[in-house]
């Protein structure tokens, strides 16, 4: 019984730590800092995951620049979510879209 335990009481502290977010759409600009300047999002989606998203895009122009690569748009597809960015001097504005399965 003691060997099956551990494996239960780490089942049951991953499932404390994990949160599900449902995916949502609307879009969301950011300055060339990342900061967030409009949002059509709900307030329940993850301002984690907000900045997560914004500075993965804003690296990947940061980058495309530094590589002199004409880079004004950026679409990334999930299988359940689209993401679309383009650049505004800078900063982005990035689209999400759940996809329908």
């Amino acid at each position: 019984m003691g060997f099956l335990s551990r494996f239960t009481t780490k089942t049951a502290a991953v499932e404390e730590t994990t949160h599900l977010t449902r995916l949502t759409s609307g879009s969301f600009t950011v300055d060339a800092k990342g900061h967030v300047v409009a949002s059509t999002l709900p307030g329940t989606f993850p301002a984690e995951h907000v900045n997560a998203i914004a500075q993965a895009v804003l690296s990947t122009f940061q980058n495309a620049q530094k590589a002199q690569l004409p880079l004004s748009e950026i679409i990334i597809s999930y299988a359940a979510l689209k993401i679309s960015a383009r650049e505004l001097r800078g900063g982005a504005i990035i689209f999400l879209a759940p996809k329908k399965l």
